[in-house]
Parts: structure tokens; sequence; C-alpha cells
């Protein structure tokens, strides 16, 4: 059990430490979906998302040292969930739609982690952080990017079963 938390700045550092595990979290998650994916593009674009979380993991290590504060590992549950759902997922999905499935749960982590750093920056932004604040940005805009690479993928396979 963790201790209770008394102030803004102190929710913001236990919501920090909660999005370095998602991130830790996601990274994993990546690995497994790479493997699973059928197409090379797909495969392609996990690999590509792995190498921008751990530019992400940076980020959120250095807001971490510009509060003066070590790493936190707050859990994630969400991300937790939302692996064991895709697992489940893909296990269940016949050879010929595992892609769209990934892809359905690549989606649902992206809209959790935008949320995710929505939050953060909301806070960092009343904590007068512009440092800390361009670093979430960073990995907002990463979160945004990713979604819409998804969304793109989620289309290009639409059109390609009908």
């Amino acid at each position: 059990m963790f201790d209770k938390i008394n102030n803004p700045r102190e929710l913001f550092g236990h919501q920090l430490g909660a999005a370095l595990t998602m991130e830790h979290d996601v990274l994993d998650m990546l690995g497994d979906l790479e493997e699973k994916a059928r197409q090379a593009e797909l495969k392609r674009q996990f690999s590509h998302h792995a190498k921008e979380t751990r530019q992400q993991i940076d980020n959120i290590e250095q807001v971490f040292r510009a509060l003066g504060e070590e790493p936190d590992d707050s859990p994630c549950q969400v991300t937790k969930a939302l692996d064991k759902e895709a697992k489940a997922n893909i296990k269940m999905a016949d050879e010929s739609v595992v892609d769209a499935v990934i892809l359905s749960g690549a989606a649902e982590t992206e809209h959790h982690e935008i949320a995710v750093y929505e939050s953060l920056l909301t806070q960092a932004e009343r904590l007068g952080e512009p440092e800390i604040t361009r670093l979430l940005q960073q990995n907002l805009e990463i979160e945004q990017h990713t979604l819409e690479e998804v969304k793109q993928q989620q289309r290009q396979l639409a059109t390609a079963a009908a």
C-alpha cells in the first residue's frame, strides 16, 4: 500500500510514476504485438513505436529529475488489463483477423495513453513547470501520431477485406 496523496504535487508525482509504468508495460506489449502481427508493415510500425516508447520513458525520467525526485513505479492497472484483454482476443481470433484484433487493442491503448498525458500536462501547467510541460507535450504528440497511424492501418485493413 502507498501513502495518502496530500497535495497536487504528490498527485502529479504519483500519476507520473503510473505513466512511467504504463510506458514500460506498453514497451513489453509492443514486442508481443510485433511478434503476433501478420503484416510486415504492422510489424514495422510496432518496432518503430517501441523506439518512440523508449524516448517517452526517457522523457518521463527527465521529468522526475527536473522535479528532483527518483523515478516512481506507481502501478498502472489499465495497461495490465489492456494487455490481458489483447492476449485473450488474439488467442480466440482466427488468423485472418489477428491484425484487425491487434489494431483494435492498439487504438484502445493509444486512447488511454493520450488521456494520461493530457491530464499530466494540465497538472504540469498548473505547477508552472515549462520544461516538464515540454517533455510531456512531446509524449502526447507521439501518442496522437501513433493513434493516427493505427487508424490508417485499420482503414487499410478494412478496405482490403471489403
